[in-house]
């Protein structure tokens, strides 16, 4: 009886050694999504991010966010392994710029409104 004890262990064993890869490449290559939604009557043509709050780059929203509308946009898969905390600013067609607003994206079903 000990030694299938012992073969049930060992084959346990190898099986989370081989599949334990594939996890972690499964993990990898995640697609990590959020919605934005307008609260706004004008539209919004660019959507700011930063992770440290000073040096903002585009995210890229297409051709714009209407007016009370809500969108789905997905992370760069090279954002996978920085940080939860990130601020963003919406600018609108009319040229004006909403204040920075931080958002914790390790928060699960996360909405942005601007």
């Amino acid at each position: 009886m000990k030694h299938y004890l012992k073969f049930a262990a060992c084959a346990a064993l190898a099986f989370a050694a081989l599949t334990n890869p594939v996890r972690q490449a499964a993990a990898a290559d995640h697609q990590y999504s959020f919605k934005v939604h307008n609260t706004t009557r004008e539209k919004i043509t660019k959507l700011l991010a930063s992770e440290d709050g000073k040096e903002y780059g585009n995210f890229d929203i297409g051709s714009g966010i209407g007016g009370g509308k809500t969108i789905t946009l997905n992370w760069d898969k090279k954002t996978n392994d920085s940080g939860c905390k990130w601020f963003f600013k919406a600018e609108f067609a009319d040229g004006e710029e909403s204040p920075p607003v931080q958002f914790d994206f390790c928060e699960e079903d996360i909405e942005l409104e601007f």
